[in-house]
């Protein structure tokens, strides 16, 4: 049984798709991050970044004790060795889905966060930070248009991680001043994984957060440097 530490923003979403299409077993245990459950000393020790999601594996392949992770992309590396699914076994088709997960995880999603915080949450609204983050959007949207040209999944015929990194992060699309139909590939991409069972399956396990209800004004003082642990 795995024991996935969660809250339903795009990097929760990721692991709940890996874990739903794998069919591996887990129970979630909810953070709200909002409140500031992420600097408790309990969630601390397997986070000692002090951000979802976390995961416990208490049945690690190798028969030993409890073993946690925390980084949305090792969780869902880990995740797909010990299930052996949704990453290839041969070398070239690993090293492609592998640089697209570091894409996400270095590009895709800290610049796509970046234009939520400026367009939505800051207090301030800076129109230099904005332009630029839109701007950047629109750039990584249009990599991620080409990979996908002629290809079914980011890194080739078969769904991996490398899908399941990115694909939360582009369910915001409108949020953040891009258009789907500027991006057929994308959005062709986008409309096949939405209507997986799989992913189906996984958002509604974030059903009882109202992604569309404002952040109140304590919750920002806790997500954006203002709360404890600081």
């Amino acid at each position: 049984m795995i024991d996935l530490h969660y809250w339903p923003t795009p990097n929760g979403h990721k692991i709940t798709m890996l874990l739903e299409e794998a069919g591996l077993p887990y129970t979630i245990k909810r953070v709200d991050i909002g409140s500031g459950e992420q600097f408790q000393p309990e969630f601390l020790k397997i986070s000692p970044n002090n951000r979802m999601p976390a995961i416990v594996d208490h049945a690690p392949a190798d028969g030993g004790a409890p073993l946690s992770l925390f980084e949305s992309g090792a969780i869902l590396l880990y995740l797909a060795e010990k299930s052996g699914k949704c990453i290839p076994t041969d070398l070239r088709g690993r090293k492609t889905v592998l640089e697209w997960l570091f894409w996400q995880m270095g590009g895709l999603g800290p610049m796509l966060g970046q234009n939520h915080h400026f367009n939505i949450y800051a207090p301030e609204k800076i129109p230099y930070a904005i332009e630029r983050y839109v701007r950047e959007s629109k750039r990584l949207y249009g990599v991620l248009d080409k990979q996908l040209d002629g290809r079914a999944f980011i890194a080739g015929d078969e769904y991996s991680i490398a899908d399941m990194a990115c694909y939360p992060w582009i369910v915001p699309w409108q949020r953040q001043g891009m258009d789907l139909a500027d991006h057929p590939n994308l959005q062709r991409w986008f409309d096949a994984i939405a209507a997986r069972p799989g992913t189906v399956r996984a958002y509604a396990q974030g059903a009882f957060r109202d992604a569309s209800a404002p952040m109140s004004e304590e919750a920002k003082k806790v997500l954006f440097g203002q709360g404890k642990g600081l």
